[in-house]
């Protein structure tokens, strides 16, 4: 792909990618860019071209290797993941809450109106929804508390329950409810995972680089100033599970540790970790809050 440069039309990339619309926002560039240039956007906003070229460039290709971070300015950075984390506080995770709130609460009236809705195992569907809630308000706890503390730039991204919450629609949950609307959820959850990709490649690569060249004050000063993220994504194939497996299964969203797992099933730790990590593989689930709404909707279980 073609780099950015300071003689770019804004408005023609942004056609093409959409994703780019919130990372310019934290510059405090908006909509309605017209014909401008990057350049013309720098001078405007009073930003450093540099460091726009090189935040864009490695959103849009995974491969670019930034080569003016000599000539960025270290608050410049700082300035800008802390934007970053507001953008993520503010906007980005308020949008996934927005769709999902809206598609539960859909889902919820067309049950209840519906006299002809068999329900199954005594409401599951509330049950579904209800499990669905409570993981995105789980997700969205832990990582507004992880955003908002001063955290040290090479810490991980709380987002396990947010690839649970996506790979649930998309996997487990029941085709009676308003697919249009389960898409936006998804799509809101999809971009959002992206950004976090990109974001961390951005630490990865002008974060840390630019750390290396400072001394120990320098580096305290700036880990005061930003919080930064690493996501991970596990893609999993959907395959049934053991009669095993299932049974340890149910042990796991009973709360029983591994250790205990062993011993009631008189079988090695070792079996019982190639067991869950099956689980995990076929599932596409990896906490216990998700594995539950997992066993929920397929009757493991019940409430």
């Amino acid at each position: 792909m073609k780099l950015l440069d300071l003689h770019t039309v804004i408005a023609d990339v942004l056609s093409e990618h959409n994703e780019l619309i919130p990372v310019l926002n934290r510059f405090g560039i908006r909509l309605g860019v017209g014909d401008k240039t990057l350049e013309e956007l720098c001078e405007e906003n009073n930003l450093d071209p540099g460091l726009i070229i090189t935040v864009l460039n490695v959103y849009l290709n995974e491969d670019y290797v930034p080569d003016m971070l000599e000539y960025i300015e270290t608050e410049s950075i700082a300035d800008y993941f802390q934007h970053t984390v507001e953008n993520y506080i503010l906007e980005l995770i308020p949008n996934i809450e927005k769709h999902l709130n809206a598609f539960i609460a859909l889902s919820s009236s067309i049950n209840e109106s519906d006299n002809n809705h068999v329900y199954n195992n005594n409401g599951s569907d509330n049950q579904e929804l209800g499990m669905l809630r409570l993981l995105f308000m789980k997700f969205k706890e832990r990582m507004t508390n992880y955003l908002k503390k001063i955290a040290s730039y090479d810490e991980d991204f709380p987002d396990e329950l947010l690839h649970d919450l996506k790979n649930i629609l998309i996997k487990h949950l029941s085709t009676d409810y308003n697919q249009n609307l389960c898409y936006a959820v998804i799509f809101s959850i999809h971009s959002f995972e992206k950004d976090l990709e990109a974001h961390n490649r951005l630490r990865e690569k002008v974060l840390q680089p630019k750390l290396n060249q400072l001394d120990t004050s320098g580096i305290r000063q700036l880990q005061h100033s930003i919080v930064s993220e690493h996501s991970s994504r596990i893609e999993a194939e959907d395959h049934h599970l053991t009669k095993r497996e299932t049974e340890i299964l149910r042990l796991i969203v009973q709360g029983y540790l591994n250790k205990e797992i062993a011993e009631m099933l008189n079988i090695s730790l070792n079996t019982v970790l190639t067991h869950r990590k099956n689980i995990i593989n076929k599932t596409g689930i990896k906490t216990v809050s998700g594995l539950t709404f997992y066993c929920l909707r397929n009757g493991l279980i019940s409430m």
